[in-house]
């Protein structure tokens, strides 16, 4: 199995969106890239924010969600990333919030995020860390569910899942990832 290179964390840039439930793949790869000593900086090629830790290379696009596959492939391409070392972390509205699961391929659910990077990939198959943020219950809700701040017991819920998923990471970036997938799913529900 191939180890992950990289490490994409989904959301939408400047402050305005800092805080929202559509940018817990962002709150994710912060914490990463100082786990990692990787800082974040604006890079232009990659239409990002990038840092890199050794052969693992961390992202955050700067094109706003429904661009962010622009961003992964310039990567991909530059460094010659297959899409199984890949991993995406992006909010999750079929989970609740607390919940983290893996998952290898399939389709965008209806994220848009996922479905400008699998077009911008020509492949679905690139790993994907779900983030669980739950769901407004209404689907003419969802814009507006995602674009606001979670309620205290939500972000508490979310941000312990974000810490589970960090410490499977040694796993992930072994390329250990049935591992990192049993331990994670059972302690993020």
């Amino acid at each position: 199995m191939a180890s992950i290179r990289l490490i994409v964390g989904l959301g939408n840039p400047g402050p305005d969106y800092a805080a929202t439930r559509h940018n817990a793949g962002f709150w994710l790869v912060d914490l990463l890239s100082r786990q990692q000593h990787a800082p974040l900086r604006a890079e232009g090629k990659f239409f990002s924010l990038y840092g890199r830790a050794g052969e693992l290379h961390l992202l955050e696009p700067q094109t706003f969600m429904n661009a962010s596959g622009k961003a992964v492939a310039a990567v991909a391409r530059f460094y010659k990333i297959q899409p199984d070392e890949i991993l995406v972390v992006h909010d999750e509205l079929d989970l609740p919030p607390g919940a983290a699961k893996f998952k290898l391929g399939g389709g965008h659910g209806g994220h848009n995020g996922l479905r400008d990077i699998l077009s911008a990939l020509g492949t679905p198959d690139f790993w994907r860390l779900r983030l669980g943020i739950g769901h407004p219950g209404h689907k003419a809700e969802v814009v507006n569910f995602v674009l606001k701040p979670p309620r205290k017991e939500e972000q508490d819920a979310i941000d312990r899942a974000i810490d589970h998923a960090l410490d499977v990471m040694p796993d992930v970036l072994a390329g250990r990832l049935p591992e990192a997938m049993q331990t994670l799913h059972t302690r993020a529900k």
